[in-house]
């Protein structure tokens, strides 16, 4: 149910747009999919079960019949821990689509048992962090070419917490700790967000606004690790708590509002909850953090000191 949701009230379409998001077979990814295949457009979903999200699709579909003015639905097969399946997403897309006006980085692991990616990073840095980092990379030429588009990017009020340990970014030498990982990973989120846009506005890139968001705490299939994690009075109290958390309807509505709402149509990034503009932490507006997470990450993910996806293709 949720005490308190605000709800998107723009009726703008995407006729004739395409967006990207990752991670939308279920959840507030699945609703956010349903609302822009509403409002007419392209919707491309970046998924690593591709069963779960064809099964997905139809139910989206099934779900709309009697709605007029419906978009389409794509499945690409995207797995955010294996940087080569983003490779391998990210230039199946570009060589498909002619436009990619709206990209969610939806997709996202929370206090999962310790573990590493197949790339060798800790598992949630790797998977909500990098992964879409290097997406975001490789698609923003793309992205620059449409007229107006958006880059959103879903992160969550535990960034508050979070620390970016640069000498230990994958708790290599550091205890393991899920919700410090969490944490981290979140916060790395918000200071992707608010790096990529300084980094639009340098490069006179006017047309590419970025937005990240806190979309609430929802009853999805987010929470499914912690029980593994901090054992079953954990996931007993969480059950017993989920009636007062959101509905999945409920949590999407901060993404669909930075996704279409005119209202924030010239901001760029900033962080939102509640469909409105809130204040990060601290360690969130900390600009040189920021760049330097950019600079590591452009590392860890092996793109080429002289990669600039600021230009169009």
């Amino acid at each position: 149910m949720g005490f308190f949701s605000a709800v998107c009230t723009s009726t703008a379409r995407l006729d004739g747009k395409t967006a990207v998001i990752t991670g939308c077979n279920t959840g507030i990814g699945k609703v956010t999919a349903k609302d822009f295949f509403e409002r007419g457009a392209r919707v491309i979903m970046a998924c690593r079960d591709t069963q779960k999200a064809a099964a997905a699709a139809d139910d989206i579909k099934s779900s709309c019949q009697s709605t007029a003015k419906l978009g389409e639905l794509v499945i690409e097969p995207l797995d955010l821990t294996s940087l080569q399946s983003v490779r391998n997403c990210a230039n199946a897309i570009l060589s498909k689509e002619p436009s990619i006006d709206l990209l969610v980085n939806n997709a996202g692991i929370m206090t999962c048992p310790e573990g590493t990616t197949k790339d060798g990073f800790e598992t949630q840095f790797g998977t909500n962090h990098l992964g879409h980092f290097l997406f975001t990379m490789l698609l923003l030429p793309k992205i620059i070419q449409s007229d107006r588009s958006r880059i959103v990017t879903l992160s969550s009020l535990a960034h508050d917490r979070g620390t970016i340990d640069f000498d230990d970014l994958n708790f290599k030498t550091r205890p393991y700790n899920a919700g410090q990982a969490y944490s981290q990973s979140k916060l790395s989120n918000v200071l992707f967000s608010s790096e990529l846009a300084r980094r639009l506005k340098e490069a006179n890139i006017n047309n590419v606004t970025t937005y990240c968001l806190h979309p609430g705490i929802i009853r999805t299939e987010l929470s499914r690790h912690l029980g593994s994690t901090y054992g079953f009075v954990a996931s007993f109290l969480w059950s017993i708590l989920s009636w007062a958390f959101k509905t999945p309807e409920q949590g999407a509505q901060t993404t669909i509002y930075c996704s279409v709402d005119e209202k924030c149509a010239n901001e760029s990034g900033l962080y939102y909850a509640e469909c409105a503009v809130k204040t990060p932490s601290l360690a969130a507006s900390d600009k040189e953090q920021a760049k330097r997470l950019w600079i590591e990450s452009v590392k860890l993910v092996g793109l080429p000191k002289n990669f600039n996806p600021f230009k169009k293709t």
